[in-house]
């Protein structure tokens, strides 16, 4: 009698332990909540700091075409002529971002970054950098 309650005891524990081995419906609904909740306040903060890299590579661009104009004035006394190529503008798909545009004249220039598809979004929009040093933005604080 004794073995055979303790043989049931082990047969129940052994049922037991093995349980049911899975999660309800419930428990993965949850689970399920909890994740489409942090991925909406996520994504959204991802995006807004890649506008922000990506407008920082535009200023960065902006800055060194002015800086080759400067060079072309400091030797031939006129800004005068096509905008240099540099390269940077189509860097790491800037062009599918930001189109750089230059109004050069013999003794000034203006360069002008405007946000293009996705980059539209970032509010300090058109920005632009002229011979006198001059940076402009949608919003302070942005150069």
């Amino acid at each position: 009698m004794n073995q055979t309650i303790h043989l049931q005891n082990r047969l129940a524990k052994a049922h037991h332990l093995r349980g049911d081995g899975g999660f309800s419906l419930v428990e993965l609904m949850i689970v399920v909540a909890v994740i489409g909740i942090l991925a909406s306040i996520a994504v959204p903060s991802y995006q807004a700091y890649v506008r922000q890299s990506v407008r920082t590579q535009a200023q960065g661009c902006v800055s060194q075409i002015a800086q080759a104009l400067e060079r072309r004035y400091s030797t031939a006394l006129s800004y005068a002529g096509a905008m240099p190529v540099t390269g940077c503008t189509t860097e790491g798909g800037l062009n599918t971002r930001y189109t750089i545009t230059a109004n050069i004249q013999a003794r000034s220039y203006t360069l002008t970054a405007t946000p293009s598809g996705d980059q539209a979004k970032d509010t300090c929009g058109t920005m632009t950098l002229n011979n006198q040093a001059n940076k402009t933005a949608a919003k302070t604080g942005c150069w």
